[in-house]
């Protein structure tokens, strides 16, 4: 069964009034899952030791002493504390770690995390674009250090580009890292020739306003190489603003999509990895898109992983 790691906690990280990333994108989930036959259970924060795999002690240090006792402390023209973030996104961290011990230990084959703030903006000292710790590296990382993987891969299809995973993951030769965005888009990065220090990522670039059809053929190198590289784990960074409906950015996607690109994914994990996946929310700002998206991307882990 499915499992679906979320924490009322989540709530704790609030933004500014009209700020894209709300609360409600939580609540507007765990509606669209309230019937959906899942495990459920709440996380627990990542340590120091966890979050270190990816990032410096200090700049854990410096986050925590930013946080106020009240109001918003501004950390850059998007991103925010308040008295509530820092717990919100070590639970963040601690869900995406805690779904692949799940996964990994045998109790689940499947896991979704539906957290917030999101992680794949945050670079290795940097908090940026809504995010502070980068989930999905972290528990790529953990994956590989704490469970003895050799080969993890970590696929983000967020409209926006991965730049914090990228960067975390940069000179890691035992992850193969995938992404898909659209270009050009905040946050400017992504190019094809960056391919890290290992030849290890694969940026796919989408130009503004186009559909589903254009991503599926142009992720599908890419794919390939995933294939080769016979992942041992697949982690996704599952952003679901590349909705048409999405107020951020100009691509063209619908449900459909979205599942087209989680069965991909999960038939890799199926051929490599035992059908072992973990997902771990990313972006998505138009509430009622963003329901449906997550449902039907939730559902083909839920279906394929009970057989249907």
């Amino acid at each position: 069964m499915t499992l679906l790691l979320t924490h009322p906690d989540a709530d704790l990280h609030e933004n500014p009034p009209g700020h894209a990333e709300q609360v409600a994108r939580l609540a507007s989930i765990r509606r669209a899952l309230a019937d959906m036959d899942l495990a459920r259970e709440e996380p627990v924060e990542a340590t120091d030791v966890d979050l270190t795999r990816c990032h410096p002690q200090d700049y854990i240090d410096r986050l925590t002493a930013a946080s106020p006792s009240d109001g918003w402390a501004q950390l850059d023209p998007d991103t925010y504390l308040c008295p509530g973030t820092v717990r919100a996104a070590r639970l963040g961290a601690g869900a995406a770690i805690g779904a692949v011990d799940s996964v990994l230990g045998g109790a689940h084959k499947t896991a979704f995390t539906a957290m917030r703030p999101p992680g794949h903006h945050a670079e290795t000292a940097k908090p940026m674009g809504f995010c502070l710790f980068g989930n999905v590296a972290i528990a790529a990382k953990h994956a590989l250090d704490v469970h003895g993987l050799d080969r993890v891969a970590v696929v983000d299809f967020d409209v926006h580009h991965g730049n914090g995973t990228q960067d975390l993951l940069w000179d890691e030769p035992r992850t193969l890292f995938v992404t898909s965005h659209q270009s050009p888009l905040w946050p400017g990065t992504g190019e094809v020739g960056d391919t890290g220090a290992h030849d290890n990522v694969i940026n796919v670039p989408l130009p503004p306003g186009s559909d589903g059809s254009v991503f599926r053929a142009r992720i599908q190198p890419a794919l390939d190489r995933l294939d080769a590289f016979a992942p041992q784990f697949v982690i996704i960074s599952a952003g679901f603003d590349a909705h048409r409906e999405d107020p951020l950015a100009q691509l063209n996607w619908d449900e459909d999509d979205f599942i087209w690109i989680t069965e991909r994914l999960y038939d890799l994990a199926d051929a490599h990895a035992g059908g072992r996946v973990v997902s771990c929310l990313e972006g998505g700002y138009d509430l009622t898109a963003l329901a449906s998206s997550v449902a039907a991307h939730v559902d083909v882990l839920r279906r394929r992983e009970n057989g249907e």
